[in-house]
């Protein structure tokens, strides 16, 4: 009689875990946070690198394509620059990837150009591994995980697309009754097939990107099958939660190899290790500020144990919320003084974008509420003045509208 209960809860509790791994938004907001941060720091990156593009990966760099070849036939990556070594296949590849970064930092249509921001990425970083520093580690990590989540769930034109969509309810796909979508799918599929059949593409990678197109192709094809669409939807559920927590394995991976390499090391043993990291000439963008910060003993100490201890803490911080938050605070902080003290602008940026998968929902919640009300706000103060007649109704209305979104904003604190 007593056993009964115990497998009831045991059998519910299951049920949670299941129900919960297979709740496609139960990390939407973290995942659009690291969709938009990697795309807007990797747009951030083609745009500041444009004038130098030709001498970083383009024909004129002095890691020369043919040096990039045999690098590539030894690593057996993948870098689709490798295709050929003319400018203007390089300008049009370049273009792209800026293209396709502001398609995924707006959300659109980001099953397909998640995938083809990986392959930027990948083809860029390969093409010269010698420029970039450990920035492009946590782009390629990031690429590959973002491709397996649904990161354009909110804050994106595919869910203002699927809220739009005809019909009694929202559509669960954002490609549904969409014929640019279907477009987009054949226009890959005749690249992919122009790259092929000459041999371009061969090996793991052309059945990677293959067997990701024939996805594309059952997905639409099981539309008018409601079970195997909702079977498939169960795996494409999976397969984001599974994405997302595997990110923040990584991040956990990451943060804790490095403190505990740091503490093996004489100069963060003896608490010195900023000192010398904040007097490197070719790392000091700010000497000023490098000098009057190496110059307090006290400040050096505090920081360089700090970060060891930050480090190795945080993968433990997870199992307290509030403790967890604080680490990522000082994670933050860590991130921002890297970069402007060590002149590594685009390791910190993306090292913070990955991290934004630690934030809480309700705060990612409400600033995307804040934000929304701020941008309402800006557009209405554009438009044209109301007459007479309209002042009160326009007055009315805007005050209902800060009430609906100052409750949940309270809330969320």
């Amino acid at each position: 009689m007593r056993a009964q209960p115990a497998a009831g809860e045991a059998e519910s509790t299951l049920d949670r875990m299941l129900g919960r791994a297979c709740d496609p938004r139960v990390w939407a907001h973290q995942s659009a946070a690291v969709r938009i941060g990697m795309a807007g720091i990797w747009l951030l990156l083609l745009v500041h690198e444009f004038w130098r593009r030709r001498l970083i990966w383009g024909p004129d760099a002095p890691w020369s394509w043919r040096l990039a070849e045999h690098a590539l036939d030894r690593s057996h990556a993948f870098s689709v620059l490798r295709w050929s070594g003319s400018e203007l296949w390089f300008e049009v590849f370049y273009l792209l990837s800026a293209a396709v970064a502001v398609a995924l930092l707006l959300g659109w249509r980001t099953r397909t150009t998640s995938l083809l921001f990986l392959v930027a990425v990948l083809s860029l970083d390969h093409r010269n591994e010698n420029v970039l520093n450990a920035g492009d580690t946590i782009f390629r990590i990031t690429a590959v995980y973002l491709v397996f989540t649904r990161c354009a769930q909110v804050w994106s034109l595919d869910a203002r697309r699927r809220e739009r969509a005809p019909g009694p309810g929202p559509s669960p796909d954002p490609d549904d009754r969409d014929r640019t979508g279907v477009a987009l799918w054949a226009g890959c599929g005749l690249v992919l097939l122009w790259v092929t059949l000459p041999g371009l593409l061969g090996g793991g990678w052309a059945l990677l990107l293959w067997g990701c197109w024939a996805g594309q192709a059952v997905w639409r094809g099981v539309r008018g099958r409601p079970g195997a669409r909702r079977t498939l939807e169960l795996i494409g559920h999976l397969l984001h939660n599974g994405a997302v927590v595997m990110m923040m394995i990584q991040l956990c991976l990451l943060y804790a190899s490095a403190g505990w390499y740091k503490i093996q090391g004489a100069p963060w043993q003896d608490g010195t290790a900023v000192y010398w990291s904040a007097g490197l000439d070719w790392l000091e963008p700010y000497p000023a500020l490098s000098h009057a910060l190496s110059s307090h003993a006290l400040t050096v100490l505090a920081l360089t144990y700090g970060t060891v201890l930050v480090q190795v803490a945080f993968p433990f911080s997870l199992l307290d919320r509030r403790v967890k938050n604080v680490l990522l605070a000082l994670l933050f902080a860590e991130h921002i003084g890297i970069g402007l003290l060590l002149g590594l602008p685009y390791f910190s940026l993306s090292m913070i974008a990955a991290d934004l998968v630690f934030l809480p929902t309700g705060f990612l919640v409400a600033a995307g509420e804040r934000a929304g009300a701020l941008r309402r706000r800006l557009t209405r103060d554009r438009r044209p003045a109301p007459d007479a007649r309209g002042a009160e109704a326009g007055l009315a209305a805007r005050s209902e509208g800060e009430a609906r979104v100052t409750p949940s904003w309270r809330a969320s604190c």
